[in-house]
């Protein structure tokens, strides 16, 4: 047993032990009974000030606050590993507390267009640790401090290496089911743009010459076949400029999604309107419960619409128990640090939620619209993401879309990022 002296022991002290510490199986304790520490048999260490007689880690002031203050962040050294110090206090258990708990997203002022926050104005990406799993690193050396300083081994547990593949249907076809409506809009417009390749196609398609290029939902059920921790996340949403799915009260959709949920977990892929509005939320929620026939827990934001901490306490009140939306859209790599699954702490009312928080390693349209990779720096990039995981664990979530999967137009050749992903 690891015994953990502080002077204080606080809901912030209590959550980051527990990520340090819990999935590795190693068993701790922590007290304010300084006597008691004393007399505790090793292994052990102090998160207080300095004393002659003890293993110490001088605490900075993150662990102990409530609320969202702003520090002065900088890069500094601790044992032979770059961790944060804050006002000038180098402090690794605050580092990782900081990182998982998002809190400097709280605190960036700039958003996009779609009021998300920019992983390119993030701390982890400002000092180059995006792409890394920094939150473990650090842990890593926390483990082997004690373990040096108490001359001992914790025993730690690695912590094991998945890939979980997951799917959004933002438009499960597209040219199909559209409706006579939006056919007739979508024939004007491309008669406008004097588009003859889009006119033909739409044309064979509709007459049954050649499959819906976004119908590629035979690849998905093969995929899920080969990964039984597949996820689909489905967009259920009244049609608008960022929803145009089709009606969820079509025959063939509601088909689809019964069949696709007999092969892999089916969750619901909440609207962009649904963001701001907590009645289209339940509604959508509903009408996939409907379709299922049973409850839905499972959620991706659309357009990865993340507002903290809104977003996440809207769920969790509306009784989702994860969410697969923690990634940047601009930038691929780790926004919390970690690539295993973990409960989101409410900075605000400093406590730890009920929701379960599953980060994304990359976007597929982060590849390929944002970064501008090519389909070889993309297999680069991907594959020294997949080694990070690998390395010190997690789960290694590639996001990608049924209309990216099939070669199609743009994306002509990306499934070999998909297959590199999934191996």
């Amino acid at each position: 047993m690891l015994t953990i002296y502080t002077e204080n022991i606080t809901s912030r002290i209590v959550y980051t032990l527990s990520i340090i510490f819990d999935d590795r199986q190693i068993k701790w304790q922590v007290t304010d009974d300084f006597k008691m520490f004393q007399e505790a048999p090793s292994p052990k260490f102090a998160y207080a000030k300095q004393t002659k007689q003890e293993i110490c880690i001088p605490p900075s002031v993150v662990l102990f606050e409530t609320g969202i203050k702003q520090y002065a962040i900088q890069k500094t050294n601790w044992k032979q590993e770059e961790i944060l110090s804050f006002d000038a206090i180098p402090d690794v258990l605050a580092s990782v507390f900081y990182v998982i708990s998002l809190y400097d997203d709280y605190l960036q002022v700039e958003k996009d267009k779609h009021g998300r926050n920019i992983g390119e104005k993030s701390i982890l990406y400002q000092f180059g640790w995006l792409d890394k799993l920094q939150v473990e690193r650090w842990s890593e050396a926390l483990i082997d401090f004690i373990e040096e300083e108490n001359k001992c081994s914790l025993n730690r547990k690695k912590i094991p290496f998945q890939c979980v593949p997951t799917f959004d249907i933002d438009n499960t076809y597209a040219y199909r089911l559209k409706g006579r409506f939006r056919l007739i809009l979508s024939v004007f417009k491309d008669v406008f743009n004097g588009d003859k390749r889009r006119i033909k196609e739409r044309s064979e398609v509709l007459n049954n010459k050649i499959q819906d290029p976004y119908d590629t939902f035979d690849k998905i059920i093969s995929i899920a076949q080969e990964n039984e921790s597949t996820k689909i996340f489905w967009l259920l949403g009244d049609y608008g400029k960022y929803d145009k799915n089709i009606s969820h009260t079509c025959k063939e959709q509601k088909y689809l999604i019964q069949k696709m949920s007999s092969y892999a977990l089916v969750g619901l892929h909440p609207s962009y309107r649904s963001n701001k509005k907590v009645e289209q939320l339940k509604v959508e929620k509903e009408r996939l419960e409907n379709i299922l026939k049973k409850k839905v827990l499972h959620t991706r934001q659309h357009y990865l619409k993340v507002q903290l901490p809104d977003t996440f306490r809207v769920l969790e009140k509306e009784g989702f128990t994860d969410d697969y939306s923690l990634g940047y859209a601009d930038v691929v790599g780790f926004r919390a640090g970690i690539a295993r699954s973990f409960l989101w702490f409410d900075i605000e009312n400093d406590k730890m939620s009920n929701l379960r928080l599953h980060p994304i390693t990359y976007m597929d349209g982060t590849l390929n619209e944002y970064m501008k990779l090519s389909i070889d720096e993309a297999l680069d990039v991907v594959e020294k993401l997949k080694n990070e995981v690998a390395e010190y664990g997690g789960k290694f979530i590639s996001l990608w879309h049924n209309e990216t999967i099939g070669d199609y137009q743009n994306w002509k050749g990306w499934s070999k990022v998909l297959e590199k992903s999934i191996k």
